[in-house]
C-alpha cells in the first residue's frame, strides 16, 4: 500500500527550511529526515571524526539519503519563492493606498521585516498568514503530485483529531 503524506506535516517542514539544513521525505515511509549541509559534506567525503555515537547516526543517515532512491529532497526556499508571494499579496489588496504602501515597503534591504511591521500596521496579518498558507499549500500540492505521492488534506484537523 501506497505512503499517504500529511499536507499539514508537509508545509510544516517547508515553513522552516534553513540555508544551513535540508529536508528529505521518504517516499516509502512518508517521514521527513533533516540534514545539515556539513553533515552531508561529511557523508560524501567519508570524513572521519572521532564521532560520537549521535553524529554517526546522523552521518549514516545522510549516507543513506545519498545512496537511495527512496528519498526526495521538498522544495527549497529557492523553489517556494517567499519574496514572491510577498508581492502577490500586495497586489491582491483591495485598498490600492495600502497595496501601494506594502509595495514599496519590500523593495529593497530589510523588506521581509518592513512587510512584517506594516502588515501588523494597517492590521491585515490574518489575510496575510492565510494568502501565505494557501500558496504553501498550492506549492507543496504540486510537488506531491508531480512526484506521483498520495496525501491527505489535514491541514483543517485539531489537534484532538489526531
Amino acid at each position: 500500500m501506497a505512503v499517504v503524506i500529511s499536507l499539514r506535516d508537509l508545509i510544516g517542514e517547508m515553513q522552516m527550511l534553513s540555508d544551513e539544513h535540508r529536508t528529505f521525505l521518504n517516499k516509502v515511509t512518508g517521514k521527513f529526515i533533516i540534514i545539515s549541509n556539513d553533515d552531508f559534506r561529511m557523508a560524501e567525503s567519508d570524513e572521519v571524526d572521532e564521532l560520537s555515537e549521535w553524529r554517526d547516526e546522523i552521518i549514516q543517515d545522510a549516507k543513506e539519503v545519498l545512496s537511495s532512491d527512496d528519498y526526495l529532497e521538498i522544495p527549497s526556499k529557492f523553489d517556494i519563492h517567499e519574496y514572491e508571494i510577498m508581492e502577490r499579496f500586495c497586489l491582491s489588496v483591495r485598498d490600492v493606498e495600502t497595496s501601494d504602501v506594502l509595495l514599496r515597503k519590500i523593495r529593497g534591504s530589510g523588506a521581509f521585516h518592513r512587510f512584517k511591521t506594516t502588515i501588523y500596521h494597517y492590521g491585515i496579518e490574518k489575510e496575510w498568514f492565510k494568502f501565505r498558507d494557501q500558496a504553501y499549500k498550492e506549492i507543496a500540492i504540486s510537488w506531491l503530485e508531480s512526484n506521483g505521492l498520495s496525501y491527505k488534506d489535514d491541514l483543517n484537523e485539531s489537534l484532538q483529531d489526531k
